[in-house]
């Protein structure tokens, strides 16, 4: 028989103070990742952030939640994002992973969404007959320097041997794309990179409607899912990486205003832009970029930003080595969906939800 366990905020930080979550033979969540959970602005007092499954006392699975809301007409409707779900697969039989996520749905009412999901837990949710696709994004993701020890081996666990000689051909390639990209320069306009958002920014995002506002980002900023050092293998979602950092980039029109800012999250060597706000053309934000990507040593960069990917197609100066079209599915709870508008569009930027963290 399975016995839950649910954890509210004040539940979860008494887990963690008192380190019970590291006497399982599995980690259930990290102490940096839980008190990103218990600081997320849109989280009350009552919402349950984490669900433990138990077979005669041993830990064989859990569930992390993710509050969130939408205001639509005035009126607040609530919701969470799956943000982990892990079962002991020696438990297969019991179905543990059925039994999370039915207490999930008591828990929010069914008002559940999710993303950024593996194949095998898309067919799980899809097993459960209660989700639909929504909201879809397309996307790029550009190629600036070869990674092939880090992909093939990856892709072809067969080709592990030949690592060796893929990081060969990867420093060769990368030399001589370094030499190329010597003549990209250093923008002539006037642009900060802040370590968070400031007032200024922040003043200037209330122009645009949108899900999260400066305090909400900056607050994810300062309580990070992942930071940098050495994994624990006993957890088996992000929580560490060799590099992982936030930059607030501003930048400004000839007359010193501000003209647009955007987030950027580089983690090992990879890009994304998880909030993008401006009130013209993205040519100069296509410029930073393309420095920024340099200067960094990028090596991949992943944009469901619509509007910025027109302008880096339309640019003759961005230099990547290829691109490939991606797409970003959603999955809402029936329930989730009933309570929403006809024709509703959430608008979601690249980093809501629970993109932004990782």
């Amino acid at each position: 028989m399975i016995t839950l366990k649910t954890f509210n905020r004040k539940e979860l930080e008494d887990f963690i103070s008192s380190g019970a979550f590291l006497q399982y033979d599995f980690l259930p969540v990290t102490k940096h990742r839980a008190l990103s959970h218990i600081r997320n602005p849109k989280a009350s007092e009552e919402d349950t952030l984490l669900i433990l499954a138990f077979s005669e006392e041993r830990l064989i699975g859990y569930v992390g939640c993710f509050p969130d809301y939408f205001v639509i007409d005035g009126k607040e409707i609530r919701y969470a994002w799956l943000s982990t779900l892990y079962a002991n697969p020696e438990y297969r039989k019991k179905r543990p992973a059925k039994a999370l996520l039915k207490k999930v749905f008591e828990e929010y009412e069914g008002r559940i969404a999710i993303t950024e999901f593996t194949k095998e837990a898309e067919a799980l949710y899809n097993i459960m007959g209660v989700f639909e696709y929504v909201f879809p994004k397309q996307g790029k993701r550009y190629y600036f320097r070869t990674d092939a020890a880090k992909m093939i081996p990856e892709k072809k666990p067969g080709t592990q041997p030949l690592k060796p000689l893929f990081q060969t051909l990867d420093a060769a390639a990368n030399v001589f794309i370094s030499i190329k990209n010597l003549s990209i320069q250093k923008p002539d306009f006037k642009y900060e990179v802040l370590p968070h958002i400031d007032k200024e920014s922040a003043d200037f995002m209330t122009e645009f409607s949108g899900v999260r506002n400066a305090d909400e980002i900056n607050t994810f900023i300062d309580y990070p899912w992942v930071l940098e050092g050495k994994k624990d293998e006993r957890y088996l979602f992000s929580s560490f990486a060799g590099t992982f950092k936030y930059f607030w980039i501003k930048i400004f029109d000839q007359n010193n205003h501000l003209k647009a800012c955007l987030l950027l999250q580089l983690r090992d060597g990879y890009l994304k832009i998880p909030y993008l706000f401006s009130t013209s053309d993205l040519a100069q934000v296509v410029r930073f970029l393309n420095y920024f990507i340099v200067t960094n040593k990028v090596k991949g960069f992943t944009s469901y930003q619509t509007s910025l990917n027109k302008a880096i197609q339309e640019s003759k100066t961005f230099s990547h080595i290829y691109d490939r079209d991606f797409k970003r599915e959603y999955l809402f709870h029936q329930q989730l969906l009933e309570l929403l508008p006809d024709n509703f569009n959430p608008n979601y930027q690249d980093g809501d939800g629970d993109c932004m963290m990782t």
